[in-house]
């Protein structure tokens, strides 16, 4: 799929289990322990076979009160750079999430940041943990996205920026494009961390599959050509692998993200897809579907029928067709006909 890095948990033993045998697989990635700023936390990547962690600690001053009253900041960020530097002792590759970066005082992080490096660290991660980052490039620091990736590149010795965007206000994705965008000519290389399916706390995070596509026909990344085909298999899988339900009109992956039942789209798509498509189905390895339902006219039941039976029908079998459509939804019926209930009128009127 293009992706270059993912973490993983290690601290229950199927959690271990599961990184180790991902670990074991070779794939073409690199994979990293998700870690607190715990020496004990690198313990265990170790013993899982990591070769990089990513440690994870806040940099607001509302998590600081809310989870150590008694510590100050500075005793805070000794406890962090001593966890890098034991982590780069011991081989690592270290990126730092900066946990509510988007609430934290930037002459704060600016000094965090830089200690971190100082300690070795590569990356740090912007975490918009409750999704207040705003994507204008004129707001201002700490929760405008563009300001502080550009903020960073100025005022850290940081070697490179990564954004992980919670998406509590709807703006996960457009949090880490704008993201992207800022450290476009900027810095050489920013990481977006995000999660298939936006699969996360709360409202989740950005979607894999949004933010992937977002730069391959907006922006023209190639590195996700000839891939994209597989993203609604993978949503397929993922969902099944967790139980998690994919809405039907969830954007690219969701089964009826290219579904059409208006008289006006599904008559415009029949006669060329692009009148109400913006890319084609198969390119995400999605399905067109023309669905029946209450403003579908005489045309698209025609061309559902084609579809259902291989074969035209006459003027008067489809008028009765569409004269049963309108009584199903003349008796309250609100959603489109399934593909088995527009059959089984098909089967009752001897058409199938």
């Amino acid at each position: 799929m293009g992706v270059e890095r993912i973490e993983l948990f290690h601290y229950q033993e199927p959690d271990k289990k599961a990184a180790k045998m991902i670990l074991s697989m070779g794939l073409d990635l690199r994979v990293a322990g998700w870690c607190r700023a715990l020496r004990e936390d690198i313990d265990s990547a170790l013993q899982c076979g990591f070769q990089e962690v990513g440690i994870s600690h806040p940099v607001s001053y509302i998590h600081f009160e809310a989870k150590w009253p008694d510590k100050t900041p500075d005793q805070l960020l000794e406890r962090v750079v001593d966890v890098v530097e034991y982590a780069r002792a011991h081989g690592l590759r270290v990126f730092v999430h900066g946990e509510d970066s988007t609430r934290a005082d930037w002459n704060f992080e600016k000094k965090f940041i830089n200690a971190v490096a100082d300690a070795g660290a590569e990356c740090y991660r912007i975490c918009d943990t409750v999704g207040v980052g705003l994507s204008d490039p004129e707001a201002p620091l700490p929760n405008g996205i563009p300001a502080k990736i550009k903020a960073i590149k100025m005022e850290t010795q940081i070697p490179s920026v990564e954004i992980h965007a919670h998406d509590d206000f709807g703006n996960a994705v457009e949090n880490t494009m704008a993201a992207i965008r800022a450290a476009s000519g900027v810095w050489d290389k920013i990481y977006a961390s995000t999660t298939f399916l936006g699969i996360g706390e709360r409202a989740g995070n950005a979607e894999t599959e949004k933010v992937i596509m977002n730069l391959y026909l907006h922006y023209g990344v190639m590195k996700f050509d000839g891939k994209t085909q597989k993203l609604k298999q993978l949503a397929d899988l993922i969902s099944k692998a967790t139980n998690y339900v994919i809405p039907p009109n969830k954007a690219i992956v969701g089964d009826y993200s290219f579904a059409h039942e208006s008289g006006i789209h599904a008559h415009g798509v029949i006669c060329n897809p692009w009148t109400y498509e913006p890319y084609p189905p198969e390119l995400v390895g999605n399905t067109r579907r023309i669905t029946i339902g209450k403003h579908s006219g005489k045309n698209v039941i025609k061309y559902k029928i084609k579809e259902v039976t291989g074969k035209d029908i006459n003027e008067d079998k489809l008028m009765e067709v569409v004269s049963r459509v309108k009584e199903i939804y003349a008796n309250g019926r609100k959603a489109s006909l399934r593909e088995e209930e527009f059959k089984a009128i098909l089967k009752e009127l001897n058409i199938l």
